[in-house]
């Protein structure tokens, strides 16, 4: 099957863009090539994204798909009158109808980002990031009763990308902490975190796909061994169980469905805005 090529032109990021022209490409199975456009804030920058949109249908013989957040109408008109691609204007589909229900125009703002640096939200989400990345693996047991959730595991199942995520998109003070064989020798969780039990999630993997990963960073090591890693998680999971803490397998599932399920469980207030 051939590439079809995608552009997301936004006068911001493009964040917002590709993000739905993602979740819209995804319920088709076909291969595409990606380029963002962003800050196309100029009828100048228009027609540039026009002629690469346009060079690229010649070249490839298919018509790009565009999918734009333009919220300058002189910039959309641009790509509207000359762009030969398959343009989905996704803030004239849906902006356009609610301005008419709610009987109210939009703010029509360039980019969710805009005012960013002045928020409250924005701020906390960047301390959520600090704070995760200091208690990261372990690294640190000072402050953990600021902590909105504590992941454990064994190496390599997918704690630091969850708890990154956690604290980017949601503005969660997440720590993570594995379990090392210290901790099934005594079958006891680590010490600092007797306290915070409840603030504690657990993430296990199949035993074959931790072995895969650890095998990527260290080839032909008891680390990266099939055996070790069925006895690592085996001993974990039964850990987990021990102490009554909720955990799920990250094997099949990606970090949106695992940060997804943890919000539920531990700040399900979260995903109320």
């Amino acid at each position: 099957m051939s590439k079809r090529t995608v552009f997301f032109v936004s006068d911001g990021t493009g964040i917002t863009a590709e993000t739905f022209g993602n979740a819209i490409l995804a319920q088709f199975d076909m291969k595409t090539r990606h380029v963002r456009l962003p800050f196309t804030d100029t009828i100048d920058k228009a027609h540039q994204a026009v002629r690469k949109i346009n060079h690229t249908g010649e070249t490839e013989g298919k018509k790009p798909i565009v999918f734009t957040t333009l919220v300058n109408m002189d910039v959309l008109k641009v790509l509207q009158e000359h762009c030969q691609g398959m343009l989905l204007d996704m803030f004239g589909t849906f902006v356009n109808p609610l301005e008419n229900e709610l009987g109210i125009k939009s703010h029509h703002r360039v980019g969710r980002f805009s005012d960013v640096s002045k928020s409250k939200e924005y701020h906390d989400r960047i301390e959520a990031i600090n704070f995760s990345l200091a208690h990261d693996d372990g690294q640190s047991n000072r402050d953990l009763e600021s902590a909105e959730v504590i992941l454990v595991g064994v190496s390599r199942s997918g704690k630091t990308p969850t708890s990154l995520y956690l604290a980017m998109q949601h503005g969660l003070k997440a720590a993570n902490y594995p379990l090392i064989p210290e901790d099934f020798d005594r079958r006891q969780l680590p010490p600092a975190l007797v306290p915070h039990r409840k603030k504690i999630f657990g993430l296990s993997i199949h035993p074959d796909r931790l072995a895969e990963i650890r095998a990527e960073r260290r080839p032909n090591s008891r680390y990266a061994s099939i055996e070790n890693c069925r006895m690592e998680v085996s001993e974990a999971e039964a850990m987990m169980r021990r102490s009554g803490i909720r955990w799920l397998s990250t094997t099949t599932k990606s970090i949106e469905e695992i940060a997804t399920t943890i919000l539920q469980e531990i700040k399900p207030e979260r995903l109320v805005y």
